[in-house]
């Protein structure tokens, strides 16, 4: 073997048709140089691994790049760390590892720095809140971006416990503890969302203290009185919202799901109105019967030609105010029953309309199955098996239900208490009730 030299190099051929030729330095062992039919010349070092007893090669750079004794200096390095026990290859293979991870941190970094609680709350309203009610939907979307506002052009993974904590206390702490407990529900929905698509690792909403007041229970019942204050201010209002009012109260149904009605949801006699299941909040088709009074209600209603909605003011949306109507309606409420010498009205909710009819019903006779049933309530008294196998929906028992409320409402509308605290005893006296527990 002869001592590498460029002259040497310069003149190393492979011998016929061979298609490389390989010479070894005598000054450092374990150095090479390769020529091929190609005429490319490089250096490698070969060393032999103590485990295996196998020869292996590790190129150290063309010829004409590197010189012969950068080649040399290169080739004793690598077989001094060979003599300490150390693998080239494999520590090679180490630092590769290290440089990919440290690339693939710096993209993750860089998606991370992208994808912004702005960017997570649109993804999340265009992706998964598109399925849900319009109004959940729009609630949602805006109260996560009121209430996190100065977080929005940060990173989504950035928003931490201590931060949401702050926010949310910063709300109850303001009196608006239950805005504070369904900002931090909607929060919990829409991270938990983005950890389920591998978006993020960590729901900062998860696993915090239930807000004290944020969920307060309903329980409140109009009385008699405050019914028929109700119904003589709502004949105040004007249209669209004295007759929507008045619907609201005598079908005991949900306010969006009122507003929102269709001539096509109703019978062409008016006696029934289907809310179809994609309006209605659980999804499932619902038959409400309308009573005498909706039925004149509805029908003294102008129609917009071409139109389908029955309260819009302008064919195309649904009215929307309900704020401002509420207040006029109390307004209203408080001159009449000043007149009659009644106190103040307690807080209410046009949702409370809901729960003082089926109140009434219940004292009236009429099983919690069919309150349930009227109310389109997924759940409701009748459980387990028996929720299985019963899937009647006591239609006729509704009607009654309905139109015996109905008739209740009216005479609290007449200032006669003594009159609406007998409508239930002049109605159903002497007559046989239906049979409000057999299947249908």
């Amino acid at each position: 073997m002869p001592k590498l030299t460029d002259r040497f190099i310069a003149g190393l051929q492979p011998e016929g048709t061979a298609k490389d030729r390989l010479a070894f330095d005598t000054e450092c062992r374990g150095l090479g140089v390769r020529a091929t039919a190609a005429g490319s010349k490089s250096f490698i070092v070969q060393w032999t691994d103590t485990p295996t007893g196998r020869k292996v090669r590790e190129r150290l750079g063309a010829w004409g790049s590197i010189t012969v004794e950068q080649a040399r200096a290169a080739a004793r390095a690598r077989l001094g760390r060979v003599a300490q026990g150390i693998n080239p290859a494999i520590e090679r293979a180490a630092a590769r590892a290290a440089d990919e991870a440290r690339r693939a941190a710096l993209a993750a970094a860089k998606e991370e720095a992208r994808f912004t609680l702005d960017a997570l709350i649109t993804d999340w309203a265009r992706l998964h809140l598109a399925g849900k009610r319009a109004r959940y939907s729009a609630e949602a979307e805006r109260a996560l971006r009121v209430a996190f506002r100065t977080h929005l052009d940060r990173p989504a993974a950035a928003l931490t416990h201590v931060a949401v904590i702050a926010v949310l206390d910063a709300l109850a702490g303001a009196g608006r503890a239950s805005m504070a407990s369904r900002t931090m529900a909607y929060g919990r929905a829409c991270y938990g969302w983005a950890v389920k698509r591998r978006r993020l690792s960590l729901n900062p909403f998860a696993g915090l203290p239930v807000i004290q007041g944020g969920n307060p229970t309903r329980d409140r019942v109009l009385t008699d009185a405050e019914i028929g204050a109700v119904w003589r201010a709502a004949g105040t209002l004007g249209h669209p919202f004295g007759p929507l009012v008045k619907v609201l109260f005598l079908t005991a149904q949900r306010r969006e799901e009122v507003a929102a009605l269709r001539w096509s949801e109703l019978s062409v006699d008016r006696s029934t109105w289907t809310l179809p299941g994609a309006r209605a909040k659980n999804g499932k088709a619902h038959v409400v019967h309308l009573a005498e009074p909706a039925r004149a209600i509805l029908a003294g209603l102008p129609r917009i030609a071409g139109q389908d909605l029955v309260f819009s003011t302008t064919g195309t949306t649904a009215p929307t105010g309900f704020s401002k109507a509420k207040l006029a309606l109390e307004a209203a409420m408080a001159k009449d029953l000043a007149e009659q010498a009644t106190g103040p009205v307690p807080g209410w909710r046009f949702h409370d309309f809901r729960r003082t009819a089926v109140t009434w019903l219940a004292g009236a006779g009429f099983p919690p199955h069919v309150a349930d049933r009227l109310l389109n309530h997924v759940g409701g008294s009748i459980q387990g098996v028996a929720a299985i196998y019963q899937r009647g929906e006591f239609l006729a028992e509704r009607k009654a239900a309905l139109e015996a409320w109905a008739q209740h409402v009216a005479v609290c509308g007449e200032h006669d208490q003594s009159a609406a605290s007998n409508v239930v005893r002049g109605s159903f006296a002497g007559r046989k009730m239906p049979d409000f527990g057999r299947s249908r």
